[in-house]
């Protein structure tokens, strides 16, 4: 049995894989989400990552409809207090930015989706700097104290408002952010290294990371010269024509052969072992996706393994 993580100060414990829930409803449809869904938990995950906004990008839906598949898979699987669920407020066409009002409508709004009484972690998905840290934090802390939201958490937000958030939550005995969702990856680790890292390993936060495997390319799938049927292809294929992308790969590749691990494995297995991250985000579209993201909780790559990559990734 994978052993579970403690995220940062909470007192939440979660599998080191979090599932991304952005494919609900778009790439995956209910049944097929449902079916992810019981894969992951049976493999021992319990750690599921969605968003009020999930996907309202897609033509016809409204946003909330990742939130309503996992409300309904809960109820119908009957395992509410196995599984900690996170989403997040600010991107909701409904329920745009991060006044006290709209974080406070928005959580009632996800709750009702999710077919649940409280929020295990609720982030601020994107900053909104025009608000006060104050008005935030505020409002965020109500939720806790009322019950709807067990820990709070922020994602895309600078080093400068994390630490005026930190402070004002310290200074009136307010609700603290236990984790961060930053953008990090192997190929994208300026999103995340450096002053917001930093801040994050002093103040004891957990760090989620999205984007973990950079739109697909950190499977492997994404080689020069290769055309891939995927609605994030563009991203991936930019990877793939930079010159860090093909020594990235390289090492990845190397790396997967001596362990005969996949490559999308060894990806997460890297991102797990740096400072602060607890659990990696992935998402699979599909069951056979799965296999390769739960490997993460299983592969410990050695030093030399995670210098390698370290220095192909520079």
């Amino acid at each position: 049995m994978t052993s579970l993580r403690t995220l940062g100060s909470s007192d939440l414990e979660v599998f080191p894989l979090c599932l991304g829930g952005n494919v609900f409803g778009w790439t995956a449809d209910e049944q097929t989400s449902f079916a992810v869904l019981d894969a992951y938990a049976a493999a021992g995950g319990n750690f599921v990552d969605t968003a009020d906004s999930y996907s309202a990008w897609v033509e016809g839906n409204a946003g909330g409809e990742s939130e309503t598949i996992i409300g309904k898979w809960v109820k119908a699987r009957g395992n509410r207090d196995d599984v900690v669920i996170a989403t997040k407020v600010s991107q909701h066409p409904e329920y745009q930015g991060l006044s006290a009002a709209t974080i406070k409508a928005a959580a009632d709004a996800s709750l009702r989706r999710l077919g649940t009484d409280r929020i295990d972690l609720y982030y601020t998905h994107f900053d909104k700097p025009e608000v006060p840290v104050e008005e935030i934090i505020g409002a965020l802390d109500e939720l806790v104290r009322a019950g709807k939201v067990r820990h709070i958490a922020a994602s895309n937000i600078s080093p400068e408002r994390l630490r005026a958030s930190l402070d004002f939550s310290d200074r009136e005995g307010l609700a603290r952010y236990v984790a961060l969702q930053p953008h990090y990856n192997l190929v994208s680790r300026d999103t995340y290294e450096g002053p917001l890292q930093d801040l994050a390993a002093r103040e004891g936060l957990a760090a989620v990371p999205y984007y973990s495997l950079a739109a697909g390319f950190l499977t492997g799938k994404y080689r020069p010269g290769t055309t891939v049927d995927s609605p994030r292809a563009g991203t991936g294929a930019k990877y793939a024509r930079s010159e860090r992308g093909g020594r990235v790969l390289a090492a990845l590749d190397e790396i997967a052969a001596a362990h005969g691990a996949p490559v999308a494995t060894v990806a997460l297995a890297w991102l797990a072992a740096q400072p602060t991250v607890t659990a990696p985000i992935a998402s699979a579209r599909t069951v056979d996706q799965l296999p390769a993201l739960l490997g993460v909780a299983d592969l410990t790559l050695t030093d030399d393994d995670l210098k390698k990559l370290t220095e192909a990734s520079a």
